[in-house]
């Protein structure tokens, strides 16, 4: 007969258990259990209750309860006025909002991370961590940068090699912080430091490069980053309001609280106020123009070729319905809004699940506390990020107008022509402009060009001369041959 081995206790069922010892119920794992269901915690020592609170107690919840809602009010509308500051103010601001929301972000997901107590003398955990993101948004920034302004870039003596070389030097920097923390691993400690790298990207993935996509958002146009995020706060809202109306059937067992009648109405309501919301913001050009001026704001507006799924179109119904007019005029963005606000309401909200399932494991009621009376910065995001990716992806693949810009041209000239032929090239552009007469024929295109004398009233002739005075810099050209 084997003797009982010291030190190990079995857990008996005080209610009834089987004389073996064994449980007649399984116990919850830790990803079902709720932190803030008190009836988890029912049933501990022995199945003992909380005894009932008394009136005093009832009335300190109340009063807290109370300041917490006076506190997330006001820091709504303080939230909500910066906001709308900033994005008339210009998109340099969003762009600077939108870094810091990253920043933010990512230091909560990676703070709710249980660092065992014998790894947190680790020497370099927390700065590969911030290496990491320094690098990743220093590749997402720069590429942003020299696709949208590669006309600046690529002719600046000093940020030419950086531009023509960004994606080499961004993946050097990678390998440096790869290398670096192969090195760093010691023994004892092998499962946290491939716990914490693989940690750090997740985050980046889901937070830094989904953020990425949202600031081209903006650069495309400011309609493009505030549809989405309006689409987002207005569904919420209505998710609210049909769910404390009517919401009878539970929606998901990560969020309670949520139901399938609120869920389905806040579909609706989105899709209708998308509908008219868009159709006031395409008639303003500062939301719809790409970003070609930094500096431009709401009150100076932007100007540019409007791109056609703006512009309002007649359509014919094909079957004649009685007392209904057999055509109308719709701008086709109006039909494409349908499509972002149906995913703004059906697959954004799981974004907002996947964050709740993420603090249920953590044992968390929020990331941080960094809005008070909201939470977390990743309290108030989780399904913007996966949204302005969306709306990013559905732009580019339905909406984007493809065609030739000046840095494009540019960027061709620069890296794929010798300088003797980029000299060819302005002086075949040259005389191509004499020849139409759009510049004054007495201009020499020989190797020494006269551009003064240039009067240009077609925006595509401006766009050439522009071509013609960037290459004449890049070549370091007299100048006399660059137009003033």
């Amino acid at each position: 007969m084997t003797k009982a081995q010291k030190g190990i206790k079995f857990q008996h069922n005080k209610s009834g258990g089987s004389p073996n010892g064994l449980r007649k119920e399984r116990r919850p794992s830790s990803s079902e259990s709720n932190v803030s269901d008190p009836a988890s915690k029912e049933g501990r020592n022995g199945g003992a209750v909380e005894p009932p609170k008394s009136e005093e107690q009832i009335k300190a919840d109340r009063e807290k309860k109370i300041q917490s809602i006076i506190t997330r009010t006001i820091w709504t509308f303080i939230m909500i006025a910066f906001f709308f500051v900033a994005m008339f103010s210009g998109h340099i601001y969003i762009i600077i909002i939108m870094t810091a929301v990253q920043i933010i972000s990512f230091k909560e997901v990676i703070a709710i991370a249980n660092v065992p107590s014998r790894a947190r003398s680790l020497r370099f955990t927390k700065t590969l961590n911030w290496y990491f993101l320094g690098t990743t948004m220093y590749f997402l920034y720069g590429e942003s940068v020299v696709y949208y302004f590669k006309h600046i870039v690529l002719v600046d003596k000093v940020l030419l090699p950086f531009a023509t070389h960004h994606r080499f030097i961004s993946f050097m920097l990678y390998v440096i912080g790869f290398v670096f923390f192969v090195t760093s691993l010691q023994k004892g400690h092998y499962k946290f430091q491939f716990t914490q790298f693989a940690w750090t990207h997740m985050a980046l993935y889901l937070i830094v490069v989904q953020a990425h996509f949202i600031m081209n958002n903006v650069f495309e146009g400011m309609i493009w980053f505030f549809l989405p995020v309006a689409l987002v706060i207005t569904n919420d809202i209505w998710a609210y309001i049909c769910g404390m109306t009517f919401g009878r059937t539970p929606l998901i067992k990560l969020s309670p609280k949520k139901t399938l009648e609120g869920f389905l109405g806040a579909w609706i309501f989105t899709v209708l106020f998308g509908f008219l919301f868009v159709n006031l913001m395409a008639r303003n050009k500062y939301f719809i123009c790409p970003v070609n001026d930094l500096g431009a704001t709401v009150f100076t507006g932007l100007e540019c070729t409007v791109n056609p799924v703006f512009l309002p179109r007649t359509w014919s119904l094909p079957l004649t319905v009685p007392y209904v007019p057999s055509t109308f005029e719709i701008a086709p963005i109006q039909f494409h809004v349908l499509v972002i606000a149906t995913f703004a309401s059906l697959i954004a909200p799981f974004g907002g699940f996947f964050a709740s399932g993420l603090k249920r494991t953590f044992k968390i009621k929020d990331f941080g506390d960094s809005i008070p009376g909201h939470g977390g910065m990743t309290d108030r995001m989780d399904c913007q990020f996966i949204m302005g990716f969306f709306a990013f992806m559905y732009y580019q693949s339905f909406i984007a107008v493809y065609k030739t810009t000046v840095g494009g041209v540019i960027e061709q000239a620069i890296t794929g022509l010798s300088p003797e032929e980029q000299i060819e090239v302005v002086k075949g552009l040259s005389k191509h402009l004499v020849n139409q007469g759009i510049i004054a024929s007495s201009v020499d295109t020989g190797p020494r060009l006269n551009l003064q004398a240039v009067h240009c009233t077609m925006m595509d002739v401006s766009h050439i001369l522009r071509f013609l005075d960037t290459l004449s810099f890049r070549l370091h050209l007299p100048s006399s041959l660059r137009i003033p």
